[in-house]
């Protein structure tokens, strides 16, 4: 994939100006003036009348009207032209002190000092990795050898575990129960299925990949991406395809795991490592709907994460299970060929517009992010800050506040008008419709999500229909509610979500003294940071309990900080000379009394959300995280030793 790229000043210049001046068109103007700063020198930029009015999600120009747009175009294809006739040569780079100005600049807002170090990281102005892995004592190399990783799951986050842990030297095999990598983006094959969270954002930090063709991506763009990193870091020499881990046990005398394996044929094996690294994700076990008469049903029928190629749905009734994050996208897309589409939703979705959710990235966009210095990596600056933590306060409950039966903030209550508004807008003159997909729970309750119009224009189609009344049973051509009437189907999808709350399920883990993870973590799962439990030396879980984002950033993100931190607990082992490394019950309970204290006081705790994956049967939220990005990304720089018995 020739989009991954390294080089974050930019490859020389050698284009004409007319080129360059129909490059300038697809590019976001306050990201361009960073990048003239970078070429000229000149930071007063900064100074001048064009400023952004706003930093907002999803929103790159700034709020810029079009002579403003117009206007910078036209000072970057002067100092682009200067640059380029002078041999793409850079003048001495930005102060510290202007590096925080032009910060400052594009959110239009002060970026405190706290996210200063955060920022800078992910950015990686300097180039390289800024979070590569370090030993900080020497550990000889006949030793590093016997010290053996075993890997579960081979999606965004093992790989990306199996990457750092071949920058580090340390041995290693991953299991993946698929024939290929990349988890999610290999498993979800469905109509429509892309990313929600920028492109330019969602890849690795060390591993941009300049070449998306949309903004949001689709899977098969997706996949490719995780190919092409697993080719490039060696990691597929190492992955064990086809082949599911059953159970592993901790082995106290020799500080080892015996982790049972099974193939696709059957066969059953028992492989040995010294930690046990789990990155199966919350997302990947398939949930069905407990509706009497499912198995009556004589059309086929799938779930969305399990898409069937062979079944043909065009010019068919398909009748749709859910209104989650994959009908959102499966539903428009098969409306204007099938038949007829029946929506089946038990609770509507508030979601806020994004008019760049299926646009394409034009060919400028492209050649920027290579041949403009910084560019890219101020662009990465520009998607992150506004989905960092400026979301959190309107998900934070007031308890002075006075109509807590409605919303929880001042904060939540404007982004409920705002929604309510936009829906408003799409659903026109329909009331009966309006009155469906307005939801009856508090703003950001649930995973919001987000929409381009086709959502909403979808269910306005003459051959869709939204059906509210719930889906009381299941007969052998149709699907009958509680209201009395049936619908007729010649295939059923369930867009139904998935088991997030049972975390490592199916897979027996019994750590020191026989404990049993599933017994121990019962409907309640809990870690240290969402990484590591006592009783279960050597076992480290990314994208575990309580770190799945609701509020900001991306699993990517989350996933990079997780893996940094389990890295540094094997180099304290390493390095160390110890054996084994065991997360105390005090740090534990500390911590996650004060994840749950903090969650109590969310929007998804609120009592109008009767249901969502969010929640345990109990109502209790257990797979989210609350926390600031900056307070997370700290407290897994680097372990506190003082958390853990090392032995």
């Amino acid at each position: 994939m020739t989009g991954l790229n390294r080089h974050p000043a930019g490859l020389p210049i050698q284009e004409d100006d007319a080129f360059i001046a129909r490059a300038l068109c697809d590019l976001s103007a306050p990201t361009l003036m960073m990048s003239l700063i970078h070429m000229s020198g000149d930071a007063s930029l900064l100074d001048g009348p064009i400023k952004p009015k706003a930093c907002l999600l999803n929103e790159v120009q700034g709020f810029f009207s079009e002579a403003e747009q117009a206007a910078v175009r036209a000072q970057a294809l002067d100092v682009i032209r200067r640059y380029r006739d002078n041999g793409s040569l850079l003048p001495p780079p930005p102060t510290p002190g202007t590096i925080h100005r032009m910060m400052n600049f594009l959110a239009a807002a002060e970026v405190p000092e706290s996210y200063l170090p955060l920022m800078l990281e992910e950015m990686e102005l300097a180039g390289g990795d800024a979070r590569a892995f370090e030993w900080q004592a020497e550990v000889p190399e006949k030793q590093r050898q016997r010290f053996h990783v075993l890997v579960i799951g081979c999606g965004m986050s093992g790989l990306l575990a199996a990457i750092r842990l071949g920058q580090a030297g340390i041995p290693y095999t991953v299991i993946e129960k698929n024939p290929g990598v990349g988890g999610t983006w290999y498993e979800n094959r469905y109509p429509g299925c892309r990313v929600d969270v920028g492109n330019h954002f969602y890849c690795y930090s060390f591993e941009p990949n300049n070449e998306w063709s949309e903004f949001f991506a689709q899977q098969p763009e997706l996949k490719r991406y995780f190919d092409a990193c697993a080719t490039k870091y060696g990691v597929r020499e190492h992955i064990r395809f086809e082949t599911e881990v059953i159970a592993a046990r901790w082995h106290e005398p020799a500080g080892r795991w015996a982790v049972r394996v099974r193939d696709q044929s059957g066969h059953e094996e028992t492989l040995v490592s010294n930690a046990l690294i789990s990155a199966v994700g919350q997302l990947n076990r398939a949930r069905f709907p407990e509706i009497p008469g499912r198995e009556r049903f004589t059309g086929p029928s799938m779930h969305s994460s399990n898409w069937r190629s062979d079944v043909a749905w065009r010019g068919r009734r398909v009748a749709v299970i859910g209104t989650g994050a994959s009908a959102f996208q499966i539903v428009p897309t098969i409306a204007p060929e099938a038949a007829q589409v029946t929506v089946f939703q038990r609770s509507a979705q508030w979601m806020f517009p994004n008019p760049n959710y299926h646009a394409k990235v034009g060919p400028g966009k492209k050649w920027a992010l290579q041949h403009l210095p910084y560019y890219a990596r101020w662009y990465r600056f520009y998607l992150f800050w506004p989905g960092c933590d400026g979301g959190l306060p309107a998900m934070r409950v007031d308890p002075e506040w006075p109509h807590p039966e409605r919303s929880v903030s001042a904060a939540n209550e404007a982004a409920r008008v705002t929604f309510s508004n936009y829906l408003r807008e799409q659903v026109g003159d329909d009331p009966a419709l309006l009155e469906k997909v307005i939801p009856d729970y508090v703003c950001l309750g649930k995973r919001t999500l987000q929409d381009n119009g086709s959502w909403l224009a979808a269910l306005r189609r003459e051959n869709v229909e939204l059906v509210s009344e719930a889906v009381s049973e299941i007969r052998e051509h149709e699907l009958c509610c509680e209201d009395g009437r049936s619908y007729p189907a010649d295939l059923i999808v369930y867009a139904t979500g998935f088991h997030a709350n049972r975390f490592l399920w199916p897979m027996e883990i019994q750590g020191r003294g026989g404990t049993s993870l599933r017994e121990q973590w019962g409907d309640e799962p809990s870690a240290l940071l969402g990484i590591t439990a006592p009783n279960f030396p050597n076992l480290f879980c990314v994208y575990g309990p309580g770190t799945n984002l609701a509020h900001a950033g991306s699993i990517i993100f989350h996933s990079e900080c997780q893996v940094r931190y389990i890295l540094g607990c094997l180099r304290a082992l390493l390095e160390g000379g110890y054996k084994a490394i065991e997360c105390r019950r005090k740090a534990h309970d500390e911590y996650n009394e004060r994840i749950q204290d903090e969650l109590s006081h969310m929007v998804w705790s609120h009592d109008s959300i009767r249901s969502s994956w969010y929640r345990n049967e109990k109502g209790r939220v257990t797979v989210l995280s609350p926390w600031p990005l900056r307070d997370y990304w700290e407290w897994t720089r680097e372990p506190k030793l003082d958390d853990f018995t090392l032995s």
